[in-house]
This record gives C-alpha cells, structure tokens and sequence, in this order.
C-alpha cells in the first residue's frame, strides 16, 4: 500500500505537507489522505493515478462494459480549419437554396449546459461531395472528406471537449459536430436509448470515473477528449431504467428549452422576458427549481446501476469550484437578463419584420415544443413566419427621425402599445445610446459578432439610418439616398431658406435653430456623398457573413469597438486574407482570378473552377500538392 496526500487546493502546498506528515506521524486523522495500492491503477485504461476515488470505483472498468462497446459509439473530427471561411452564426445567412452548398447546423462546444444548449453555428456543406464546401483538407490530413463523416446529421449527443465541467447534451438531428464538440450516437437513432445515454453521461458516477483520468492539477478546463469518454465503463441498462433515465432527460431538455425560449437569438425564441408568462404561463423560477430535482434521481438511479456508494461519489476528481465557464471558444457563464432592453430590442425586431407580435396578444399560438432530436428550424417560433404581413412594411431601412413614417422610436412605440406594454423612459434616447451596444452583445456567439440591425450615422449621430441585415440587397445604399437623404435635405433646405430669408431678424432661438439646421444639413450631405461613393460597388452577398459584409461600410458605424472590428475586416479584405469571399471578387477580381488558378478551393467558391490549372505530376515522385488544399 502507498499513502498520498491530496493538496491540490492547498495554497501553502510545502506548509500543509510538513503539517499532514506530522499528524500522521502522531497518529491523527488527515484530511485528504489515501491508502491505496498502486496495483490497482492497472485497472484503469492508461492506468493513471487515480488514488482519490475509492476501490469500488476503479475495479467498474474491470466490472463493466466501456461506453463504447456495445450499441452507442463516441466519436470526434478534425476541424474544417478556417470558422471565418466554413462558419457563421445561423440568423447570417439565407436558406433560399440557390447555391451550390447549404448551411447545416454545426456543434462547437458552448459554455456549461448540460441536457440542452441551442445550436448558433451552422457551415458550408456541399452535399455532391459530402464535405465543407470549397474544403481539401488540412495539413495533417490533406482528405477533402471530414473524418467520422459518415456519423454527420444523425440525432446524438455533444459536449464541450475543454471546460470545468463534463456538460453532455442532445444534438438534434441535422447537424455537424467537431474536434471541440465531439458526439456519441445511438446504433439505431433510438431518441429513448439516446435520452438515457446523455442522463447516464450527466450523472456523478459517470462523471467520477471520467475524472479518473483527467489532469487533476488543471482546475481551470479540462480535456474531455473522445477517447476518455469511449472507455469510460457504462453498465447495460434495463428496459425500466433506460425509460426512467430516458423521462428524466426529455424533462431536463424540455426545461431548459422553455428557459431559453426568451433569447432571441435561440432557435426556441418565442417573447422577451417582460412578456413570455403570456403563452404557456412561463414561470423561470419554477422552470429552475423542477430542473434542481431532476439531477438527484439521475444520480441514485446511476448510484444504483453502478454498485456505487454515495461515498463513492464524494470522494471525486476535484473541481476547483466551476463557474460555468465555456470552451475558450465561446460566450462563458448564464447571461443576466435585462428585462426593459430586452422588451426593446424584442419591438424593434417587430419594427423590422423579424418577430411576430401576436404571440403577446394571443392572436397566434405559439407552435408545439419539438421533439429534442428534430432538426433545427430555419426560424424560431418567435419569428415572423414566412408569407405573413410584418406589423409595419418597409424596403429593409428605418430611421431614427421624428415625423417620418418610418421613424423607428415612434415604431417601437407603437409595437409596445399593441401588446399592451408600458412603453419604458425615453425610447430615443434609448435608440441613441444603448441598443446597438446591446444589439451587439445579442448577436455574438463563438467569438462571432453578427449584428443584423446596422446603424449608419452622421458624424454627431443626430441622425441614422438603421439598415436590416437580412433585407440588404446591392440597391439599399441607393434606396437610402434616394428615399431618405433626399428628401431630408430638400426639407432642410427648405428651413433653411425661411431662416434666411429672415436675416437679421432672426431670434436668439431661431439663429440656435439656424446654426443647428446648417450643422446637420452638412452632415447629412457627407452621409449622402459616402453612401453615392460606395453604393456603385457595394454587392452585399448574405454568405459572407455579418462582419465582411459590413466592412465596407466602417467609417458609417460610430460605437467604436464595432468600428474597429470592421476596419480590421476591411484592411484584412484589401490585403487578400478573405479572398474567399463575394466582396473580394467584387472589389479585387483580378486578384482573386489570379489565385484561382493555383487554389481549387477558391475556384470552387467562387465557380471558376475552369480557371483551375492542375499541378503537374513531378518527375520520379510522389505528386506534389500546390493549391489543392484549402486555404484553411
């Protein structure tokens, strides 16, 4: 037998080992001391050295079966290797079917959320070739076909390969996972046997025997990594306790889908926060509480399947105390909930035609709860369904302007009064200062930032112009000139005239009024010389992504940090880093051409693959690569 010492969470380490040796020596009982026999380790794959659990636990990888030996089978992928080529945010992009690739939803780990997490991601998939469109591999493995490829789009579970925590959930039907978000299927797609697998994988014996064999000194994010996960024991489960194991999965997923019901970016959006209890009598609190009582019964019913002790269960793999951190490639911990701009928010997407007021005033029901492991739908149930009259029409373009029809506080006003809302403090004021910062916030998920709401201003801000994203066409630009700007100056102009008209006889107030009419109207005329320079060769495509297709635009955005992304995005775009993308053929096609000819990828995406030339075969030797593979 050897005896260790536990002082992983010791600040002093030298201090509290002197310390512990002493009191063993006096016979005393020490904390964090283990007598184990080292023999024992040979019982655990790679036999780490996992002397803090107990001897029941180690010898369940000699007593059952690994997780991936009989019907279930966990598996992982190399990544696509470019995200800002391969990946966008799902609200980014169209699902006209007019490519030749489409968008499928992708699973990239997530912050801690285990049975549920909302899917943001989707990625170019070209179905004739059955990989990522334009996509030839990587450096390590120069194949055009992801590895595992064959397990793609079938209902299974994901998890975060790195957090704090072992945080499994359903991934719906239809959908891509990765390196960072690895998967385990069913044999047969059973949604029953599957509900069991993830409330299995979510209990504490399971999570103890895969701390085994972890790092233990890593208490900040650990590697869940698929070949831990497929030799972790998992016990053959009977009929009865896969169906109450199964019951307590679909009602964990169930809760959480209807918390996340108020996210606007979540496939399962329905209202904001200050009105979701008006459909389904949404009740967080209670929501929190029935999902507090879930997680017990898993873990006696797993406690029970795996001959376990609750001391067993104690005695684990510590944590360091987890704070629900995410994949250092996602958005990290629960958002706290701004109940008044969310309400806001939520009114100027009705003013846009995105969400669907009726669902507040109960002239529309909201759709049923899906199945966990139905695909994705291309709009939440929140949103306007296709064909319906948005609450207000409009050619993609609304404007922070008192008196014009399309004036958006004045929208969003009436939005609130249609559903009967109090209508918060000062809503332009609130426009002005706070909803694009927040708006931005909303819209970015995996490092993506893709605001769908853009707000192009004069220099001082007093006036903007709010572009819909999902409306931009190659003709906006000039729409808001010739709609818009136009006619604001021509109506200035005319103010100005009466003013002038006037001379010296002007008021204190009216030459106030005169100066600041004067000060817009050179504003606007700078706003309207840009938008005519640029809209000539402004040919937005939706699958470029928020973030490129905007660049062009920069210097019209004035929060700051926004700005700075797009002049990064646009110098990166002028550089040829992005000669992928739509906008750099538009702008470059000379350059973009050129490339073609040696990068197949590109030619692909950019469908001059007759541009291609194929790399001749050298003498004596192996076929030397040049261009084939993407430019991941």
């Amino acid at each position: 037998m050897t005896l260790f010492l536990r002082l992983l969470s010791a600040e002093d380490k030298q201090e509290q080992l002197q310390s512990r040796i002493s009191k063993l020596k006096s016979g005393a009982d020490v904390e964090g001391c283990f007598d184990v026999d080292p023999v024992s380790f040979k019982d655990i794959p790679g036999s780490s050295f996992a002397y803090w659990v107990s001897e029941n636990v180690r010898k369940s990888f000699v007593n059952f079966p690994h997780f991936s030996s009989g019907r279930t089978y966990a598996c992982i992928t190399n990544p696509a290797g470019n995200d800002t080529r391969y990946m966008r945010a799902w609200w980014e992009v169209r699902s006209d079917g007019s490519r030749r690739f489409s968008w499928k939803p992708i699973a990239k780990g997530g912050r801690f959320s285990p049975y549920y997490f909302d899917v943001h991601l989707v990625v170019s998939w070209d179905d004739n070739n059955g990989s990522y469109f334009g996509f030839f591999g990587t450096k390590h493995r120069p194949l055009a076909k992801p590895a595992s490829v064959d397990y793609f789009f079938r209902p299974g579970i994901t998890w975060p390969s790195r957090t704090q925590v072992f945080a499994p959930r359903i991934m719906p039907a239809g959908c891509v996972f990765t390196g960072k978000g690895p998967a385990a299927f069913d044999a047969d797609d059973s949604p029953e046997h599957l509900l069991a697998a993830v409330a299995l994988m979510n209990s504490e014996p399971f999570k103890v025997l895969v701390g085994t064999r972890l790092n233990a000194a890593d208490s900040t994010a650990r590697s869940f990594e698929v070949g831990i996960i497929q030799k972790t024991p998992a016990p053959k489960i009977n009929d009865e306790l896969r169906r109450k194991l199964a019951l307590l999965a679909r009602k964990a997923w169930s809760l959480m889908y209807a918390l996340d019901s108020i996210d606007e970016t979540s496939h399962a959006f329905i209202l904001p926060s200050a009105l979701r209890e008006r459909v389904g009598g949404y009740d967080q609190a209670l929501y929190e509480v029935e999902l507090s009582r879930i997680q017990p019964d898993v873990d006696a019913l797993a406690i029970d399947l795996y001959g376990f002790t609750n001391q067993d269960c104690i005695d684990h793999f510590e944590v360091g105390g987890d704070t629900g951190e995410d994949d250092e490639d996602s958005e990290s911990g629960q958002k706290s909930i701004d109940h008044t701009g969310d309400l806001l928010a939520w009114s100027s997407g009705v003013a846009f035609g995105r969400f669907d007021w009726r669902l507040a005033t109960g002239e529309r029901e909201a759709p049923p709860e899906p199945d966990p492991f139905d695909p994705l739908p291309a709009k939440s149930p929140g949103m306007l369904p296709d064909g319906d009259a948005p609450l207000h029409a409009h050619a993609g373009i609304l404007v922070d302007d008192q008196g014009h029809p399309h004036d958006l506080p004045r929208l969003i006003e009436e939005v609130l009064s249609r559903v009967d809302a109090e209508i918060p403090g000062d809503v332009r004021r609130w426009l002005q200062r706070d909803f694009f910062k927040l708006h931005l916030k909303q819209y970015s998920k995996s490092r993506r930032k893709a605001p769908i709401y853009w707000p192009l201003s004069t220099a001082s801000g007093d006036y903007t112009l709010w572009l819909y994203y999902p409306d931009l066409t190659d003709q906006t630009l000039f729409t808001a000139v010739n709609d818009f700007l136009e006619p604001k100056l021509q109506h200035l102009e005319s103010e100005l005239s009466a003013l002038r008209r006037k001379g010296q006889g002007r008021t204190s107030a009216e030459e106030r009024e005169f100066e600041k009419l004067q000060t817009l109207q050179e504003e606007l005329t700078d706003l309207r010389d840009t938008l005519l320079q640029l809209a000539p060769t402004y040919k937005p495509n939706h699958d470029d992504g928020v973030q490129i297709t905007a660049a062009p635009l920069w210097r019209l955005f004035r929060h700051t940090p926004w700005q700075k992304v797009l002049k990064d995005t646009w110098e990166k775009l002028e550089a040829g880093d992005y000669d992928w993308a739509h906008l750099a053929m538009t702008y470059w096609p000379e350059r973009v051409r050129e490339k073609c000819k040696t990068d197949k990828s590109l030619a692909i995406a950019h469908d001059l693959e007759h541009l291609y030339e194929e790399p001749e075969e050298p003498a004596g030797g192996a076929r030397k690569r040049r261009g084939g593979r993407s430019s991941a």
